[in-house]
């Protein structure tokens, strides 16, 4: 066996090197909070598995599964809504007259399009109230006064002094003054149209997996129903008084901004006055929809941030006060348009909207739903996940309210063990997202 011998290069002394500085991570960072990132990232791992699928979206763009859903959907009375809204839209479709036909037609085109693709669809389709109701909204004014009812003018000024002994419009906007036309205007012309997307962006970031379908229904359903009614039943505003006084109105009068005209004076803008006089809506004063928005968010914001719920309220206060100030709603319009929000929210929070988990802060931390209000001494009705966002499954995900979106015989979390249901395959599919957790969260501690 070859043995090396050492050679005088083996006994010279040897430069001592320093190692390039690099600061390392026990330096930069404290042991607790790197062990907390540790069991962060072991929780996001945990749910990036296959077995975490309530908070997932559907990524799939093969017509094909739509097909399969279809084939697998279990039609209810629910599924009548789709009826309904078709009725409407092809109503307003057919009254537009512009643009033409051929832009109808794509856009048309584009919206079953989108129903095709699951990826788009579970969007789009829990949208399609509210696609109907801007359809509805813009399409009024193409309709004919000769097959419009007559408009009440006397109708709300009388309700006024009957349920408040006053008109309460014409006293609040009797003393103007440029901080009140600000103050006024915050809420009724700037945060009212960007309500909805913050309110769909906390409810999908915030609130347990399929509420944001749940809310994008309630919005476009209230205000369908509303710009319906306001079709049958025109009632002019407050701002038709104070020009007008009680003289019959008639379908060519144009819009008016009423205290919004300050604004526009203020900024120098002919914004607001150039909307209202060419509103599709002129006669729309019942139920207000202004306050049927402040009122819907109020209630969907305080479902998921329940503690917040005087800030919401005084919101709905602001928003009241402000379009009573600039003349453009009664009293009794924005009492009618709250009672409408008001039972949408209830109706969907009973029978559609998941249940709020009090350790849960995002829907990345759910790992399954519970719909309803729970009842003491039953069982809870669970879902593994919400059918909409993935319609690549066996489940109904066309409605929201079918059966097949529940799994029967579950537990409540509370009087048995955490699994929603005792079948095999959702066993092992709870019960590797929880294993997988605890281990992953035993190993950092062990490593630490």
């Amino acid at each position: 066996m070859h043995t090396r011998l050492p050679s005088y290069q083996d006994y010279l002394p040897r430069k001592a090197t320093l190692p390039a500085w690099r600061p390392s991570l026990p330096v930069l960072v404290p042991h607790k909070v790197r062990r907390k990132w540790r069991a962060t990232k072991s929780k996001i791992r945990s749910r990036q598995s296959p077995t975490s699928s309530v908070s997932s979206l559907e990524t799939s763009t093969s017509p094909s599964d739509t097909l399969r859903s279809l084939r697998n959907h279990q039609w209810s009375y629910y599924d009548a809504q789709y009826i309904f809204l078709a009725i409407v839209g092809i109503f307003a479709l057919s009254v537009i007259e512009e643009p033409g036909p051929i832009f109808k037609t794509f856009v048309a085109t584009l919206l079953m399009g989108s129903m095709v693709i699951p990826a788009t669809r579970q969007f789009f389709l829990p949208f399609l109230p509210a696609i109907t109701w801007l359809v509805l909204f813009y399409s009024c004014k193409f309709i004919s006064g000769e097959y419009r009812p007559p408009i009440w003018v006397r109708v709300l000024p009388a309700l006024e002094n009957i349920m408040y002994g006053a008109n309460l419009s014409n006293i609040l906007s009797a003393h103007k003054h440029v901080a009140l036309d600000v103050l006024a205007w915050i809420p009724y012309g700037i945060t009212h149209f960007g309500s909805p997307f913050v309110c769909s962006a906390v409810m999908f970031i915030f609130g347990p997996p399929g509420s944001l379908p749940v809310y994008a229904r309630s919005f476009g359903y209230m205000n369908t129903i509303g710009v319906l009614v306001q079709l049958c039943f025109p009632c002019s505003p407050p701002w038709y008084e104070n020009i007008y006084g009680l003289a019959p109105a008639n379908y060519g009068m144009p819009g008016d901004p009423a205290g919004l005209a300050a604004i526009d004076k203020l900024l120098g803008l002919d914004l607001y006055t150039s909307a209202f006089t060419a509103s599709p809506m002129v006669f729309g004063a019942f139920p207000s929809l202004h306050s049927g928005w402040a009122t819907i968010h109020a209630l969907f914001l305080s479902y998921v941030f329940p503690k917040m719920w005087p800030v919401f309220g005084v919101y709905v206060m602001w928003l009241w006060w402000s379009t009573m100030y600039l003349s453009h709603h009664y009293a009794v319009d924005l009492v009618a348009g709250s009672l409408l929000a008001g039972t949408i929210f209830f109706i969907a929070k009973q029978k559609f909207l998941p249940r709020m988990q009090p350790d849960k802060m995002t829907r990345w931390d759910y790992d399954f739903t519970e719909l309803g209000d729970p009842q003491e001494g039953n069982g809870h009705d669970m879902t593994n996940f919400y059918e909409e966002f993935h319609p690549a499954s066996d489940s109904d995900e066309w409605t929201i309210g079918s059966s097949s979106s529940f799994s029967s015989g579950a537990r409540s979390p509370s009087s048995g063990p955490r699994s929603p249901v005792e079948s095999e395959g959702y066993h092992s599919m709870w019960e590797g997202e929880t294993l997988a957790s605890a281990s992953d969260h035993e190993r950092e501690h062990r490593r630490d």
